[in-house]
């Protein structure tokens, strides 16, 4: 979904200059340093984020940083940081197909993918941010024992991204097809609260990482 274009966002955007990475890449291999050795999470799309200001506050040992490119969207989510007066959630305004230049081996702790597009057909499964060319990118990244935490309210999208991910060679620690059963569970995104109260199960996993790959 498109959003509209929001009235006097450049210089919203330049209010939240204290979240906002715009040099990410001078951070590579030096993330954790910036809240004291703080294991390093990373969102890939986080929207509004709703759940990126809910995980941050809640984990206020961990250091999320947060990846959006949609300026709409993106200037929400800071806003809502800075309004909680959070200290270790960082935002990144770039494809997720470059993370590689951001984050060094083994720099990442663990990934979210929280209702990414499903991106339907087989003529577009590769543009998926759970599909195999997209783990190539993440699994160097992700250190041994690390994890991809996935949602979706899309079926088809979390069969699809469970075998992408066996077959790459995770292994499956945590499943569910219908989350949020018998009353909400953990922090939820804008979308996902909406899903929920219209009755939309949401799938969950999460991957872990046993070994390094090597592919």
């Amino acid at each position: 979904m498109r959003m509209r274009k929001k009235r006097n966002l450049i210089p919203r955007m330049e209010r939240c200059q204290s979240v906002w990475i715009q040099e990410p890449e001078a951070l590579k291999g030096r993330w954790e340093k910036m809240l004291k050795t703080a294991p390093v999470h990373v969102e890939l799309g986080c929207g509004k984020g709703k759940f990126t200001a809910r995980l941050a506050e809640q984990n206020p040992n961990i250091l999320l940083v947060a990846v959006e490119r949609v300026p709409e969207a993106l200037v929400i989510a800071m806003e809502r940081v800075i309004q909680s007066e959070l200290s270790n959630v960082f935002f990144i305004s770039e494809d997720v197909a470059k993370l590689s230049e951001f984050f060094e081996a083994h720099e990442i702790q663990r990934i979210y993918i929280n209702f990414c597009d499903p991106w339907p057909g087989n003529r577009h499964a590769k543009r998926r941010l759970t599909s195999e060319p997209f783990l190539r990118i993440y699994d160097p990244l992700l250190q041994v024992g690390g994890q991809i935490h996935f949602k979706t309210d899309n079926r088809p999208l979390f069969d699809f991204s469970k075998e992408e991910m066996e077959r790459y060679g995770y292994t499956i620690t945590e499943l569910s097809y219908d989350l949020h059963a018998n009353g909400p569970v953990g922090d939820m995104t804008d979308y996902e609260e909406k899903f929920w109260n219209q009755g939309i199960p949401i799938c969950r996993l999460v991957a872990t990482k046993e070994k390094d790959q090597n592919k």
